[in-house]
């Protein structure tokens, strides 16, 4: 039997010529956005170690040669498979404990930068809490990779600089006070981003990185560098204390998931808002979309009708739990969703949130020959997010702050100790109860429709990792406003207009995302694939 026929796709088409990028047949595979960072995880595969292991050499290089996207100072999330079982890890941070609402009064929303942006960074406990419950080489040992890139330096990649000179002219010009001088110091040269292909070197990152990997993060939350925040904090005007490091910790939860034609896909409970595509996909259910060309009027049409009601209630309910009920389960059920199919004509909605019934950013995934897999995602938020950077500390403290609101009836309210509204999921599919393999899409409020994109992509229309990863996007934006990709055929954008869209094409590749997928096959190899919209490649032997 070939083994397409036991897959939703078909592998026959990659006999034919193409000028587009194939897929990676392999027993151990790496994918993500940045080549020397896979490169990184499949150095650690070929040591001896697991997925998990590879994961997180690979998140940690990641932070040293795409740092206008993710860093030390930002969070992450997990689903890890391992002994046939889906595990959850959140690993977001919380508002320091001096952030209360009055600290915000007379401000129209949350900051976007600065001090009053920052929320405790997760990623680095995130990477501990993964290595304890599964790591198989040593913590030091995962760090190797990104230490001597960031010591001996690295040359600039195409998409590395674009986000960097972006985030520089963007934003260096407004950054004058003391608070962002580690920014300038560390992150430009000159008062510009390195070039493509210049050889650029972090030296303060590698020590912090050393410290990280000598100590299991403790030097990051209460040792020297938790100090070395908390001082600098005390001289800008910061309100992040060594004691919220001190108290910040990981949480291991349940995934949550629907089930899309006979494939469970799973994510992150919130505070994330991957419960957005799931909620879509069960909304999509109620069509026959593998009836429809994938390139068609319809197809798109309610795509993007889904998107617009699902994520309307993400934003209505989605907050941390912790602080609020979410009726996760009423959101979840297939008969809310038949309520909300209703809604969808053939015009475009304006979308508002339902009443359930009670009850910058990068992305990788890795899989070893033993059936492990990983698919892991972490963020600074905006670029090099608060652009704050702790002088001799190499870290640039995320904004994830901007995610709450200032609305003191919304669950998502600003609250010391709280966690906000976060967008960065990881995606996971499993068939039978059997692991089907990690999937993402990175790209702050892109995501969700990522993820289904993803899902619609090989279920309904049949198309191998990379031709999913290929294939012309979507990305609703707000009330009828939908940004489509050059590749849509002309027509379609036409007919969208003509229902009441407001349609832009969108040349800007930043605007939806970047992925990667890795899928099980039959015989217990991988195929995997790395969106052609970044630097990234898929690796494996």
């Amino acid at each position: 039997m070939q083994l397409s026929q036991a897959m939703p796709f078909d592998l026959e088409d990659l006999n034919t010529t193409s000028n587009t990028r194939k897929p990676i047949f392999a027993r151990n595979v790496v994918a993500t956005s940045q080549p020397l960072a896979a490169q990184a995880g499949l150095e650690i595969l070929r040591r001896g170690g697991n997925a998990v292991d590879a994961a997180i050499a690979t998140a940690v290089t990641l932070t040293v040669v795409e740092p206008c996207s993710n860093g030390i100072g930002g969070d992450c999330f997990a689903l890890v498979w391992h002994n046939d079982k889906l595990h959850g890890l959140n690993a977001s941070g919380r508002a320091p404990l001096l952030h209360t609402l009055d600290r915000f009064a007379g401000m129209p929303e949350m900051p976007e930068r600065g001090w009053l942006s920052v929320t405790v960074p997760g990623a680095v406990m995130g990477w501990r809490d993964l290595h304890r419950k599964f790591g198989k080489l040593a913590f030091a040992t995962l760090f190797e990779p990104a230490i001597r890139y960031a010591e001996n330096g690295f040359p600039i990649s195409a998409t590395v600089y674009h986000g960097w000179n972006s985030s520089v002219l963007n934003r260096l010009p407004q950054l004058t006070g003391d608070e962002y001088a580690g920014y300038r110091a560390t992150f430009t040269i000159d008062g510009r981003a390195p070039f493509i292909g210049e050889i650029f070197r972090n030296p303060d990152q590698a020590q912090t990185l050393r410290r990280i990997a000598e100590t299991e993060g403790e030097a990051f939350y209460t040792g020297e560098i938790a100090e070395d925040i908390q001082d600098f904090a005390k001289k800008t005007g910061g309100l992040l204390r060594a004691s919220d490091l001190a108290a910040h910790h990981s949480e291991w939860v349940e995934p949550i998931r629907v089930n899309y034609r006979g494939y469970d896909v799973w994510e992150i409970p919130p505070n994330g808002q991957g419960i957005a595509a799931l909620m879509a996909l069960n909304i999509l259910e109620g069509y026959d979309l593998s009836a429809m060309p994938r390139e068609s009027l319809e197809a798109y049409h309610l795509q993007i009708e889904a998107m617009k009601l699902a994520t309307a209630d993400a934003w209505r309910y989605v907050c941390d739990p912790e602080h609020a009920a979410i009726p996760i389960d009423g959101l979840l059920s297939k008969e809310y969703a038949t309520e909300r199919r209703k809604l969808i004509t053939q015009r475009a909605l304006f979308p508002t949130p339902g009443q359930p019934p009670s009850s910058d950013t990068v992305y990788l995934c890795t899989a070893d020959a033993d059936g492990m897999m990983v698919s892991f995602i972490q963020s600074n938020y905006g670029g090099f997010g608060s652009y704050i950077v702790p002088p001799g500390t190499g870290v640039a403290l995320q904004n994830r702050g901007n995610g709450f609101v200032l609305d003191p009836s919304h669950p998502n309210v600003i609250a010391p100790g709280k966690r906000p509204f976060h967008t960065i999921i990881p995606g996971f599919m499993t068939r039978d109860g059997q692991a089907f393999g990690p999937f993402g899409v990175m790209g702050g409020r892109m995501q969700p429709a990522g993820h289904v994109q993803m899902v619609l992509n090989t279920v309904e229309w049949g198309m191998h990792p990379q031709a999913s990863l290929d294939a012309a996007r979507w990305f609703w934006w707000e009330d009828n406003y939908t940004k489509l990709e050059p590749g849509v055929p002309s027509d379609i954008v036409q007919a969208l207009r003509q229902r009441g869209h407001d349609i832009e094409v969108d040349t800007e590749l930043d605007a939806f995302g970047r992925g990667q997928i890795i899928w099980r096959l039959p015989s217990g190899a991988y195929i995997a694939g790395s969106d052609n919209r970044t630097d990234g490649c898929a690796a494996g032997y």
